[in-house]
């Protein structure tokens, strides 16, 4: 259960990308916390990776919120907007937009790639579905948002200031957390929107890597550290990271800004799931 259960009774979320990972690490703390949380994703049956986007808002539910499936492809902004036209009409109010929707599957085979051996294609990928699709998601949303003085959260990473996985992903992240600054800036005192770091987090796409013969589950990218996956962040302990944040009376003190979600755990006093 979410460290601050029904601290978020009465309000409304939507998590998109939220079928699997962090995104649906996210919703399910938003739902133990009582919110009602809008689970987008394009999962409908499991496939190479378990986890469906009404499999999730069950577990929502479970939780104690209520979780809302929404089959929603982020490529095409008509799915977008009926998104939103549906909140606004079985709700009439948003209070959290987490944008979290990523391609980690297709971007995940040119990790540790050079920027010469990246096709342009994936650049296309990388930016319409992890930066583009946020910024229409925010566009739709701001009116609710700006209403019910709400909170946009954007999942970036520190690769947005340093070398990390390849060039695609760092530009793309920097730019992201760019457009957090100016969601900022436009919202001014109406609403808050910030960046959030996870860092490595045991998703199920990293769940399929096996243990090696000491028993050690490795991440190896080239050119970066290998990593105990022992040590990686539950998708729930960035959830617990957005719900400090929608609770925070004074969230906008923080606006326009990246946050790591452990500074983030030390400073609101919550902690991870255990393993």
């Amino acid at each position: 259960m979410s460290d601050t259960p029904g601290v978020l009774a009465g309000r409304v979320a939507v998590v998109t990308g939220a079928s699997r990972g962090i995104g649906k690490g996210i919703a399910l703390e938003l739902g133990a916390a009582g919110a009602t949380v809008y689970l987008t994703g394009r999962t409908v049956k499991a496939k190479q990776l378990p986890g469906t986007v009404a499999g999730a808002a069950a577990e929502v539910d479970a939780l104690g919120g209520v979780g809302v499936p929404v089959i929603c492809d982020h490529l095409y902004s008509s799915g977008v907007v009926k998104l939103f036209e549906r909140v606004r009409e079985e709700q009439g109010r948003l209070d959290i937009l987490v944008n979290n929707v990523y391609d980690s599957p297709g971007s995940a085979r040119w990790l540790g790639r050079k920027f010469w051996e990246i096709p342009p294609a994936a650049w296309d990928a990388g930016f319409d579905i992890g930066v583009r699709s946020h910024y229409v998601a925010a566009f739709y949303a701001a009116p609710l948002l700006i209403e019910a003085r709400g909170l946009i959260v954007n999942i970036s990473s520190p690769g947005a200031v340093r070398t990390m996985h390849n060039a695609v992903y760092g530009v793309g992240k920097a730019a992201l957390d760019r457009m957090t600054a100016e969601m900022a800036h436009d919202l001014a005192d109406t609403a808050t929107a910030v960046s959030l770091w996870p860092g490595i987090v045991n998703t199920e796409l990293l769940q399929l890597i096996p243990p090696g013969p000491d028993g050690r589950r490795l991440l190896t990218i080239p050119g970066e550290p290998t990593i105990d996956l022992a040590t990686a962040e539950t998708p729930r302990f960035t959830g617990r990271a957005v719900v400090a944040l929608a609770a925070d009376p004074d969230r906008n003190t923080r606006t326009g800004k990246a946050w790591k979600v452990a500074d983030l755990a030390e400073f609101y006093g919550f902690s991870d799931l255990p393993d």
